[in-house]
């Protein structure tokens, strides 16, 4: 039964530099059951990216929403995310049973100190946010489109589709 004891130790060591870790980082953040830990990462291009950061008996996971399920072109946005994989740290894109877009990591629980996570939580925010707008151009275009439209048609602003407005406004596209 020593394991059992060790690996309690180990679990309760983790949760507690992401207590800490999370607390000095400044982010609001919410823990629903002893180390399970909800937070948003704030972003530029995706504003805010919901994370759930899980310390299971062996490994921190940490799952955080990207996008939802692309409304066209699947198999270019997926591609997209498998090409980007190769070139990331410590976590990778996923898609859930309903199609919606994750960056997920795990990381054993003995590597777990507040400079790793700090890293972790760095990459989960840099790619989410880089990849954000890729996702909506490949996976949303003609929705994206509609709403350009419409707004230039009714004069409403368009200040939030401005990372857009490239594309938009070539012909044929």
């Amino acid at each position: 039964m020593w394991f059992a004891a060790d690996v309690s130790d180990v679990r309760e060591k983790a949760v507690a530099v992401i207590r800490d870790a999370l607390s000095a980082l400044e982010l609001e953040w919410a823990e629903p059951r002893p180390g399970v830990f909800l937070l948003e990462l704030p972003g530029e291009r995706k504003l805010k990216t919901p994370c759930r950061i899980e310390i299971g008996d062996h490994a921190l996971g940490v799952h955080a929403f990207v996008a939802r399920n692309p409304d066209e072109n699947h198999e270019a946005v997926y591609r997209w995310l498998l090409e980007r994989n190769l070139r990331l740290y410590a976590v990778s894109f996923g898609v859930d049973h309903q199609g919606d877009i994750y960056l997920d990591a795990r990381l054993p629980l003995h590597a777990v100190d507040a400079g790793e996570f700090d890293r972790l939580l760095g990459s989960v925010l840099t790619y989410a946010d880089e990849s954000f707008n890729t996702i909506l151009e490949l996976g949303f275009a003609s929705s994206i489109r509609k709403e350009w439209e419409w707004r230039l048609a009714r004069g409403e602003p368009t200040h939030n589709l401005e990372a857009f407005r490239g594309w938009l406004e070539r012909p044929g596209h």
